[in-house]
């Protein structure tokens, strides 16, 4: 620990992302990326901005803003975009929680949640999840501070009915509401469509999953004006330029080329259905997701020794060794080549050698 550190930076306690190797032949199922490419559309214009590096990008971002508003319907009033979907939460933190004043979120639940808190003072309420890994939705009402919950929720996956989030909002009137829909492109629906009844709700979704830009570092969040604009505070009073060229131009197209996001998530989508299936025929026990990831356990198989030996055959998978996740690995959902070889492998693990 350097004598140089603030006080704060030797108090907090990193967020840790998934193992990042860099070899080609390892399989990568452990951080949720989209196992196929970005649209071509997507790096022909990334091409073509590369010729106007010299200049700075748009601070206000508008053009993709009016895209992300368009296919929800609404202005681009109702839009902030960020550099990652993390870097809108934390502006989101500083805008709308006080510090002293409790928010809630479950105890299971983004593990960046808890960081965010520590980092900016901000005091928190774990919320237990029911014995099934659902969120016990009474439990979020009358918040001190306010409320946030990925939907579908990570590392479960499992996915929260809009009947019950407007539950949350309307017990939460005073505070805002953050649901974090990382995932949601592989799932039943979004929240955007309570956004104007609802002041109070702000919605924050990526590019990372769903459009395969996790390298490019695209987030944004879907808001009443007035949460838009207290986000806008916070980011001018950082930095006017967190999104850069390159990332805005691809970003724009990932959004107009629907046709090509229609057909990759149908693919993940199937093929987690695929995977379920197959790794329920292994006496695998889980959890019903609608992300783009499956978090499974097994009662003969140890799951960090699975972890260990999937490690040692190529493939990575997430453990998160943390209470209520102990014997738990999720999964990200790959190509079906990948999934094929993911079940290989596991069946050589699990089945004893005769």
């Amino acid at each position: 620990m350097s004598k140089f550190w603030s006080s704060l930076a030797k108090q907090v306690e990193p967020y840790i992302p998934g193992e990042q190797i860099n070899d080609d032949t390892i399989i990568k199922l452990n951080t949720n990326e989209n196992p196929y490419p970005p649209s071509k559309q997507v790096i022909r214009a990334i091409d073509e901005a590369s010729k106007n590096l010299r200049l700075y990008p748009s601070p206000t971002v508008d053009e993709l803003r009016s895209e992300i508003g368009n296919i929800n319907e609404l202005s681009k009033d109702h839009i902030f975009i960020g550099n990652g979907s993390d870097e809108v939460l934390a502006f989101s933190f500083m805008a709308f929680f006080e510090p002293g004043k409790r928010i809630k979120y479950p105890e299971i639940t983004y593990s960046f949640y808890p960081v965010y808190a520590k980092l900016f003072n901000i005091s928190s309420e774990q919320i237990m999840l029911n014995d099934d890994y659902t969120i016990p939705i009474e439990r979020f009402y009358d918040s001190d501070g306010g409320v946030i919950f990925p939907n579908p929720n990570a590392p479960t996956g499992i996915y929260l009915e809009l009947e019950a989030i407007k539950q949350i909002l309307e017990n939460n009137p005073s505070h805002v509401v953050i649901i974090d829909e990382a995932y949601i492109d592989f799932a039943k629906e979004s929240a955007v469509s309570l956004v104007e009844a609802f002041p109070n709700l702000l919605i924050i979704q990526t590019m990372s999953k769903s459009r395969s830009l996790a390298g490019l570092r695209i987030g944004f969040a879907i808001g009443s004006p007035e949460l838009i604009n207290g986000l806008e505070r916070i980011k001018n009073s950082f930095n006017s330029y967190t999104v850069d060229r390159l990332a805005i131009a691809g970003a724009i197209e990932a959004i107009r080329d629907n046709d090509y996001f229609q057909q990759t998530t149908t693919k993940i989508i199937e093929s987690r259905t695929y995977l379920k299936n197959q790794l329920e025929a292994r006496h695998f026990d889980i959890l019903p997701s609608q992300a783009n990831f499956l978090l499974i356990s097994h009662k003969e198989v140890n799951a960090e020794s699975l972890y260990q030996e999937l490690k040692k055959q190529g493939i990575l998978v997430r453990y998160f060794q943390k209470p209520g996740l102990e014997n738990f690995l999720r999964i990200s959902i790959g190509t079906p080549e990948q999934i094929e070889k993911l079940l290989e492998k596991i069946d050589h693990i699990i089945k004893p050698s005769p």
